[in-house]
C-alpha cells in the first residue's frame, strides 16, 4: 500500500501494547518500522529492468523474515536514538517488530502480490481486499493515531485498529459478492471460466473490476456493489501464447526469459497492446474497472541481441478527464 498507510498501521499496532509512558516513542518506532520494508525499492539494475518486480515484496516483507527485519530496525534505532530514549533494546524490538510486521500482510491484502512465505514458495499472496490507496481506510486511522500519541492513550490506538480490521474484512465480504456477481455474468453469456479475480477501483471499496478468463480471451467488467449494484460491461483482449505471437524468439534468448518472469509476476494475465503489438501488458491493471489498457509492461525488440533484457514500460497517468469518469462510474445513477 502506499506509504502512509504502511507508516500508520505500524505506528496503531505498538501503540495498542505500549504502556502511557511510551505511547509517543511507539508510535514513531512503529511508524518508521512500517516503512523499512519498502527499502527493497532500491534494489534494482539499469540492465535487468525486471529485477525489481522480482525483489519488491519478497523477502523482506516474507513472513519469516519479520523478527529479522525488526531487530535490524531495533538496532538501527537504539544506536541512533539511545541518548534520546528511556527504552531499552527489548522494548525497542518489541514496538519495530511488531510494526515491520504489519508490512507484509497489509500489502498482500492489495492486488500486486506479495511472497509471504518466501523462501519456501514464490506464490504471490493477493487477497484483493483493498486498493492500494484508499483514504477511508488511511485518514480515520492516521486520526486516532495522531490523538493516542498526543493524549498518551492506547484507547484511541484500539479502536483505529478495530477500524483497519472491520475494513479490511469488509473488503473481503464484498469482494466474495462480486465474484459471485462476476460469476453469474460471464454465464449470462455462455462463457466458462479458467480463472477469475476482483479488485477494487482506485481509492474506494465501491466499485469493483472483475477480469476472467474464458476460451484464450480475457473478459474485464467494472461493477459497482454500493450503494446500488450496478454492472459496467467492458472490454475483451486475447491472452498472450509467447510461442505464437513471438515464434521467431529464441527460447535461450534473455528476452524470452524476461516474458516467462514476466508472466510469474503477472500470474498469467499478459495480453498483446491493442496499440502496440510489440508491447505486452498486464491486463489486471487499468485506470478505469471496465477497461484493459495495462498500466505497466514489456516491449519485445527483434533487434536485440540474445543476452540483452527486454524493456519495461509504464503508464499510470490519470488524467482530470479519466479521474471524472471513475467518479462518475462510481456515483452515477
Amino acid at each position: 500500500m502506499d506509504p502512509l498507510s504502511q507508516g500508520v498501521v505500524g505506528a496503531v499496532f505498538p501503540q495498542s501494547f505500549a504502556k502511557r509512558s511510551s505511547i509517543l516513542w511507539a508510535s514513531v518506532l512503529g511508524f518508521v518500522a512500517g516503512l523499512a520494508p519498502d527499502l527493497d525499492i532500491f534494489i534494482r539494475s539499469e540492465n535487468d529492468p525486471l529485477l525489481f518486480l522480482e525483489y519488491h515484496r519478497q523477502f523482506t516483507h516474507s513472513l519469516i523474515f519479520i523478527p529479522i527485519g525488526g531487530l535490524l530496525c531495533a538496532s538501527f534505532f537504539y544506536f541512533l536514538l539511545k541518548r534520546k530514549i528511556r527504552l531499552g533494546f527489548k522494548e525497542i524490538w518489541l514496538y519495530s517488530t511488531l510494526g515491520y510486521g504489519t508490512h507484509g500482510l497489509l500489502d498482500a491484502c492489495t492486488s500486486y502480490g506479495t511472497l509471504l512465505f518466501w523462501p519456501f514458495s514464490d506464490y504471490r499472496f493477493a487477497w484483493n481486499n483493498i486498493s492500494i490507496i484508499d483514504p477511508i481506510f488511511t485518514l480515520p486511522i492516521l486520526f486516532l493515531v495522531v490523538i493516542a500519541a498526543i493524549r498518551k492513550n492506547n484507547l484511541y490506538a484500539k479502536i483505529a485498529l478495530g477500524w483497519g480490521l472491520s475494513y479490511l474484512i469488509l473488503g473481503i465480504v464484498l469482494n466474495t459478492l462480486v465474484l459471485n456477481m462476476g460469476q453469474e455474468l460471464a454465464s449470462t453469456r455462455g462463457h466458462i471460466i479458467q480463472k477469475i479475480s476482483a479488485k477494487p477501483s482506485f481509492g474506494n471499496l465501491l466499485l469493483w473490476k472483475v477480469i476472467y478468463e474464458s476460451n484464450g480471451q480475457f473478459h474485464t467488467d467494472g461493477i459497482r456493489i454500493l450503494p446500488n449494484k450496478k454492472i459496467y460491461e467492458g472490454a475483451k483482449i486475447k491472452k498472450l501464447n509467447e510461442d505464437i505471437y513471438f515464434s521467431w524468439l529464441p527460447k535461450n534468448s534473455q528476452q524470452y526469459k524476461d516474458i516467462q518472469r514476466f508472466k510469474w509476476f503477472s500470474n498469467d494475465h499478459l495480453a498483446i497492446s491493442p496499440n502496440n503489438p510489440n508491447l505486452i501488458i498486464d491486463a489486471r491493471y487499468s485506470m478505469l474497472p471496465n477497461e484493459i489498457s495495462g498500466l505497466w509492461g514489456i516491449e519485445v525488440n527483434r533487434e536485440l541481441a540474445t543476452h540483452e533484457h527486454i524493456r519495461f514500460v509504464t503508464n499510470r497517468s490519470l488524467s482530470k478527464e479519466r479521474l471524472n469518469k471513475l467518479w462518475s462510474l462510481i456515483f452515477s445513477e
